[in-house]
């Protein structure tokens, strides 16, 4: 599916998603034609989603990070769907995963402090339907964090 043309643009573009065109097309050996080309077949495949901009939520005063571990009530058809949606409401839920096991689902929050957090967790976590056990993890270091891929 790629070669080693492709992969080399993604692993620049990776690298340093700030190139543009020419610089970009001149780190990864093709010409700024051939770029387009590849990046327009990657965009268009959907291997290349898009670009984002990656909001440092600690310098906006958000000292706390809490993985929530949740529990649902499986014996209702709906939980799932009624249970992200409503966590999706939630604008300190800033990841929502899904799991097959014990977890159903893992919560990321952020608060501005625990007082904060604790509010949160009161007022809106709690409030959350379908839950039938919660476990918090507070977050204490992030080792690595890291979404370039080994191409």
């Amino acid at each position: 599916m790629l070669d080693d043309t492709d992969r080399r643009i993604l692993r620049q573009y990776q690298a340093d998603p700030d190139l543009k065109g020419q610089e970009l097309a001149e780190r990864a050996g093709v010409t700024a034609a051939t770029l387009t080309r590849r990046l327009e077949r990657l965009r268009a495949s959907g291997i290349l989603k898009g670009a984002q901009a990656v909001i440092d939520w600690q310098a906006l005063g958000y000292a706390v990070e809490v993985s929530l571990r949740v529990t649902l009530d499986k014996s209702r058809p709906q939980a799932f769907e009624e249970f992200t949606a409503a966590a999706r409401k939630v604008p300190e839920v800033v990841e929502i995963q899904t799991f097959l096991g014990q977890v159903d689902v893992r919560l990321s929050v952020i608060a501005r402090d625990l007082g904060h957090y604790q509010q949160l967790y009161r007022e809106k976590i709690l409030a959350l339907p379908h839950m039938t056990d919660v476990e918090a993890l507070m977050h204490i270091a992030r080792i690595k964090y890291d979404e370039r891929l080994p191409l």
